[in-house]
């Protein structure tokens, strides 16, 4: 019983947005993002955004980091654990909501800071297999194929990089450092004789019993409300399926849609009062 005590660590998402904001916790977040980049980063700052509001009710739960990369470089990475219908509209709002918010008014673009989106996504998108995608801006010649030929910098100094980590697919055993980190953002399991940059730390730092009974009231309250709000969504994806099986047209999948989210909030509505939520947290 000890061992699964000392054993039990705070989801990576909740941590990212309450813990690691620390500079004395920045070595869990500078690992992790080395061990996905590639490259050695060492964070300046966390950066104010609505990502770091501290409701369970969070409309976006968006992290700016601005860190230093090995070359001396200024970097502005951005992490997101949402669930939303047009979840790649998001990330490039995101990533156009940084580089906004980065560059003076008066500057030249030339100050345009490299942007690392990273979404760390524990629902499903799209239909791939794999549980890691990487994309960056390429111009080619339509013609001749020739890349890198009219730019005077390299796409992949300037233009942002995107990394989704869908964690329900890693169904794997770990071996790599990136294994390791995916297998803890997905099951909270980290090796005791782990090796991975900022996994060692992330031990000492984040267990769940060195939180004060408030904080773990919070974070299993967290915990209640993502299961309440999946179980929403999910219904809502069903019952709007089927629905719009029986109609056979577009409009019938719309409206089935609608409906399945109707009654999947007012069920969940009801739950929630049973459990003893307040009318105020329900309504929001």
């Amino acid at each position: 019983i000890l061992m699964e005590l000392q054993d039990k660590y705070i989801r990576f998402d909740w941590a990212v947005k309450r813990l690691l904001r620390h500079k004395a916790n920045f070595g869990v977040l500078e690992g992790f993002l080395t061990v996905l980049i590639g490259d050695e980063i060492h964070i300046v700052e966390i950066l104010e955004s609505e990502g770091n509001q501290q409701t369970e009710n969070d409309k976006f739960n968006r992290v700016d980091i601005k860190a230093l990369n090995s070359k001396n470089e200024i970097v502005i990475i951005e992490i997101q654990n949402t669930r939303e219908l047009y979840y790649l509209e998001r990330i490039l709002y995101g990533v156009a909501k940084a580089i906004t918010e980065h560059i003076s008014l008066g500057e030249t673009y030339y100050k345009v800071k490299k942007i690392y989106s990273i979404s760390i996504l524990y629902f499903d998108i799209g239909h791939g297999t794999d549980y890691l995608y990487h994309g960056q801006n390429i111009f080619k010649g339509v013609h001749t194929r020739e890349k890198d030929a009219i730019v005077p910098r390299m796409p992949s100094e300037i233009y942002p990089e995107y990394f989704l980590i869908r964690v329900n697919e890693f169904n794997k055993v770990a071996v790599t450092p990136l294994e390791e980190w995916i297998e803890y953002l997905k099951t909270g399991i980290i090796r005791p004789d782990t090796t991975a940059p900022g996994l060692g730390e992330a031990r000492e730092k984040l267990k769940y019993y060195s939180m004060t009974p408030q904080e773990r009231h919070a974070y299993d309250e967290h915990l209640s409300a993502l299961m309440i709000q999946n179980d929403v969504l999910d219904s809502a994806k069903l019952e709007g399926k089927i629905e719009g099986r029986l109609e056979g047209r577009a409009e019938g999948r719309e409206e089935g849609r609608e409906e399945g989210i109707k009654e999947g909030v007012l069920r969940n509505a009801r739950r929630m009062k049973e459990k003893g939520f307040s009318t105020e947290d329900i309504m929001e």
